[in-house]
């Protein structure tokens, strides 16, 4: 059997009331939706400079610090290392300076903890 329907339908007329609270209920879905899916940016000192990547962590003790200072040292040396050594010439004793300073940095990094937690 067909049935016979206007086209385009007829719109629903609804009561003020019902317009009313679905646009309540509009906003309510909108606020729940941003607050899940558009978290506000914390707002710190830090976050608010331009150009600034990365922070070190404010509640870090020296001691952690300075072993992540170590162990960063450690790492150029090795790579400045392994480069020096593929090098010839002036190049090389250049890549052998900076192993040098790097070295001498990781010395003193390395008695700084040592002064601050002796074993």
């Amino acid at each position: 059997m067909f049935k016979i329907t206007p086209n385009p339908p007829e719109a629903d007329r609804s009561s003020a009331s019902t317009k009313s609270k679905t646009k309540k209920q509009d906003e309510a879905e909108r606020r729940a939706l941003d607050h899940y899916l558009l978290p506000k940016q914390e707002k710190s000192e830090d976050a608010s400079k331009p150009g600034q990547l990365f922070t070190v962590a404010k509640n870090a003790d020296n001691e952690c610090l300075l072993a992540n200072l170590s162990e960063n040292l450690a790492s150029a040396d090795a790579m400045i290392s392994n480069l020096a050594f593929d090098l010839e010439g002036p190049r090389r004793h250049i890549a052998l300076g900076i192993q040098q300073l790097i070295e001498l940095s990781s010395m003193l990094t390395n008695q700084v903890l040592d002064n601050a937690d002796p074993r």
